[in-house]
């Protein structure tokens, strides 16, 4: 039996060779090649799980696709994703999702300083958190992408999982703990019943706050278990935030317009007429050619007092005809539209 599995081992490992080598080839012939880019790889895992007859689990066929794929094409074209710093942020997991361990990571301080980094040109893409299922939108994100020239390149959403970190083994000994925000949110039930005395202290980011919990016992910090791993700190309890299906929502930002694959998403940025019905009608031209929308959230547009624009997020891609056929309807009535992104439904 170890025979035959040494030479299954020695199979795989031709394979992904020879992988390599097809990217190279694309690369030589074609340095723009769809094949290569990241959103490729949604596509091939959809195209593996439908054809997956076992024993492999989905979930395991999509980390091993995911990994093998983004892998060979990163050694033939390298590619470097800003994220929200420092290591082991729910953020940088959301990039190790999207494109696999081998990429290129870059931390950065602040949502802000993400946009601010791909726009530059220092990296080619950007990964920012858009909304979370307990706490809702990150305005903050939103803004920005009415502000930017980026376009969405793709979606990936995150599972969190909220552990209590720390530098001890006790919670008699933990005066404050440190968190994200939303993490202090998602996890209040739990800190009310095991920590009421501590003090909630607010961090720039939950990697921050294991920062912080290496210095001192009386901190704990609110993280993932992977940032326990990267700062060597003690799990004092894991699962503590208050939904089990808390689910973070990120979203791809790049320089780079995504080819259609039939199983697509949009997000369009509206601004609706200053009258009676003003929203109903750039909905209209949506429900009419049966397309399905599946989010809406209204931001102040910043342009005038009181004036408001729309995100909505909605099922196929601006090349679509008949999409394609919709977006013109929309740019008869509404004051403004801006297409924000086409790119691959998230797995």
């Amino acid at each position: 039996m170890s025979d035959k599995l040494d030479s299954i081992d020695h199979q795989i490992l031709a394979l992904l060779n020879e992988r390599v080598r097809a990217c190279q080839s694309i690369a030589d012939t074609n340095q723009n090649d769809v094949a290569l880019s990241p959103e490729s790889t949604v596509q091939v895992v959809k195209t593996m799980l439908a054809s997956n007859d076992g024993p492999v689990g989905s979930e395991e066929l999509q980390r091993v696709f995911r990994e093998v794929i983004n892998a060979s094409s990163n050694a033939v074209k390298p590619t470097k994703v800003a994220y929200l710093g420092p290591a082991g942020t729910y953020t940088h997991a959301a990039v190790e999702r999207y494109f696999g361990h081998s990429v290129l990571a870059m931390p950065v301080t602040g949502i802000a300083g993400i946009f601010d980094t791909v726009e530059a040109g220092q990296t080619q893409f950007g990964v920012v958190p858009v909304e979370n299922s307990t706490e809702g939108s990150v305005n903050l994100t939103l803004d920005l992408l009415t502000q930017t020239s980026l376009r969405v390149c793709g979606e990936v959403s995150l599972r969190i999982q909220h552990c209590l970190l720390g530098s001890g083994n006790s919670l008699s000994d933990i005066k404050e703990v440190h968190a994200h925000p939303q993490s202090l949110a998602q996890c209040m039930h739990w800190l009310d019943a095991n920590l009421p005395n501590a003090a909630r202290i607010s961090e720039s980011s939950n990697a921050a706050a294991a920062e912080l919990a290496v210095e001192r016992k009386d901190i704990a910090a609110i993280a993932s278990a992977t940032a326990a791993e990267l700062y060597g700190l003690t799990t004092i309890d894991s699962g503590i935030e208050d939904s089990k299906n808390n689910t973070t929502r990120f979203l791809v930002v790049g320089n780079h317009s995504v080819e259609s694959t039939g199983d697509d998403t949009s997000l369009l940025l509206v601004s609706a007429p200053h009258r009676p019905g003003g929203l109903r009608t750039i909905l209209e031209p949506l429900e009419n050619a049966g397309v399905s929308m599946t989010r809406i959230e209204s931001r102040p547009s910043r342009s005038k007092l009181w004036d408001y624009v729309f995100f909505i997020q909605v099922t196929g891609h601006e090349q679509d005809s008949q999409f394609a056929g919709v977006l013109d309807q929309l740019r008869d009535v509404a004051p403004s539209l801006k297409v924000i992104g086409s790119y691959p439904r998230a797995l």
